[in-house]
């Protein structure tokens, strides 16, 4: 099975005084972001998000999801997984995703923490 997926983004003005927008082509997200967002204080609900912030969420959202199909097929009905996920940005030579890093907690039915260590 083969899916692809696209968004979308249009930034105006130069790097340090424009801003932009990012898009899913869903509907279901569309807002800002800017110089600020993503090399300054951080992504808020008033500077608007970063790109490495929306990589993250997809990552723990597709990580969440997959470790509760693992889990279900083993015969743990998951109550619930969370995965919190972190991405470190690089900008030497160019910005670039040096890191990642996933935190999960998972509650489901006859798991211990080795049998979770396994999946």
């Amino acid at each position: 099975m083969s899916i692809t997926t696209k968004a979308s983004s249009r930034w105006e003005g130069d790097l340090r005084g424009g801003n932009g927008t990012m898009r899913l082509p869903s509907g279901t997200y569309e807002g800002p972001y800017s110089f600020k967002s993503r090399f300054g204080e951080g992504a808020s609900r008033e500077n608007g998000t970063n790109p490495e912030e929306l990589i993250a969420a997809a990552l723990s959202g597709c990580y969440a999801m997959y470790l509760a199909n693992v889990l279900d097929k083993a015969g743990h009905k998951p109550e619930f997984v969370e995965a919190e996920a972190s991405v470190r940005m690089d900008t030497d030579g160019g910005p670039n995703i040096a890191a990642g890093k996933l935190t999960v907690r998972v509650r489901a039915a006859g798991l211990d923490e080795a049998t979770l260590q396994e999946k």
